[in-house]
């Protein structure tokens, strides 16, 4: 009598605790599959910088990576393994990888089929070209914290070895976004001669970002400053932060100033700025990977209607404006311009068939604005040619002329070849590498 209770009492819990959760994680696994196939159909299935790359044969299947991700729908388990759903979408927060239990997570750069091209780097942050070193966006790592963090760690290492001959520096910073900042501050705090450098203003990329723009991060510890606890925070909201943490701390930054060039001589390096020569044993780049904006190669690009970064919205009001690009830049740019107050009448451009890669909330405030008629979407299409007062699309074998005054380009930045050439950096092209 007493096995049949336990017997029933067994059954019943399975029934109230165990069946549903089955059912549920069946349910979302289709949901899963559903949206691997759509990414994949839409050519949505390349991360375009650093990713995860999961070992089948350590992962346990707990889940624990896929509630990590900070970016939302972008892991998601099927057969009981986690897959990125929406590989174009993963900006390399990391988060899925500390997450792991048994360790089944590798971060790696470029996949077998697209390469992503990376700057030589040591784990000292260090190029193969001594004394000059890399942190940041540059080095593929675009999150602040990792930002933050590789500044810091590389001026550790550099504030180990022997100090600069009089009349030189020990560190010159050539950025000041997060990375520069941060390896300026490590520089002060470690008492070394350091001089900081950046051709706009002071806070890196953030500042080319349209007004209100979210930025994902994570809490991260600035030298000489202190703990910052957010996980997001608006592109105001960053710069307020720079501007605060460089008052408290004195730091100063010697903005419009860019670097042309740097050679060695015996143990220092001779570095040329658009102000002058300075002799130092240690040069960082910070200068991010998107400080040359990636161009459409079409005519008509060169005229001054043409921009590649939208910072005071407020400034166009009743125009004609065409917005290129398929990402969370370009549709945060078309929505900021197409308010209705601005009065302006803006086309969005995109040689895709979707927006997969932009976030889920951008891609709603498109399709409402659209929806509105404050936006026009053109899919499936590529600018042929740029005239002062029209562009000419091309879709399939048909060109047609959209009046135009203003176009914004936003397709992404490259590497500054150019520059690494010169200073002999060594570019590596990443096959899904760690």
């Amino acid at each position: 009598m007493d096995n049949v209770i336990v017997i029933a009492i067994a059954a019943a819990l399975l029934a109230v605790f165990v069946v549903p959760y089955y059912l549920r994680a069946r349910r979302q696994e289709q949901i899963n599959r559903e949206r691997l196939a759509h990414n994949q159909a839409a050519g949505l299935d390349e991360p375009p910088t650093l990713h995860p790359v999961v070992d089948p044969g350590v992962c346990l299947g707990s889940g624990a990576c896929v509630a990590a991700c900070p970016e939302g729908d972008i892991l998601g388990l099927i057969h009981g393994r986690p897959v990125l759903l929406n590989a174009s979408r993963c900006v390399g927060h990391g988060q899925c990888a500390a997450a792991c239990p048994v360790s089944a997570i590798s971060l790696v750069f470029g996949t077998a089929r697209r390469g992503v091209d990376i700057p030589h780097v040591q784990g000292t942050f260090e190029t193969n070209v001594p004394g000059v070193f890399i942190a940041g966006e540059l080095g593929g790592m675009g999150l602040i914290r990792n930002a933050v963090r590789q500044g810091r760690q590389a001026v550790e290492h550099i504030a180990r070895r022997p100090r600069a001959d009089e009349g030189e520096y020990d560190l010159l910073v050539a950025g000041a976004g997060p990375a520069g900042l941060a390896a300026s501050l490590t520089a002060r705090q470690h008492g070394l001669r350091c001089r900081t450098f950046e051709q706009e203003a002071p806070g890196g990329a953030v500042r080319h970002y349209p007004r209100q723009k979210l930025v994902m991060t994570e809490p991260m510890e600035i030298p000489l400053y202190g703990r910052v606890p957010w996980r997001q925070a608006s592109k105001e909201q960053l710069l307020a932060l720079w501007d605060e943490v460089m008052e408290r701390t004195g730091l100063e930054v010697c903005t419009g100033e860019r670097l042309q060039s740097a050679r060695r001589d015996g143990a220092s390096l001779v570095v040329q700025t658009t102000a002058g020569e300075f002799r130092t044993r240690h040069l960082l780049l910070a200068i991010g990977r998107r400080g040359t904006p990636n161009r459409l190669g079409v005519p008509g690009e060169d005229l001054a209607k043409v921009a590649y970064h939208l910072i005071e919205p407020e400034h166009y009001e009743d125009q004609r404006i065409m917005v290129v690009g398929g990402g969370n830049t370009a549709l945060e740019v078309a929505c900021a311009l197409a308010r209705p107050q601005r009065r302006n009448r803006v086309t969005l451009v995109h040689r895709g068939d979707s927006f997969g890669r932009a976030r889920q909330e951008n891609q709603a405030l498109v399709q409402q604005l659209a929806a509105d008629g404050q936006l026009t979407v053109r899919l499936g299409c590529q600018v042929g040619h740029i005239h002062p007062e029209r562009v000419d699309l091309i879709t399939g074998t048909a060109t047609d002329a959209v009046p135009n005054e203003q176009v914004f380009v936003c397709v992404g930045g490259s590497l500054p070849v150019a520059l690494l050439n010169e200073l002999g950096v060594a570019i590596e092209r990443k096959f899904g590498e760690a």
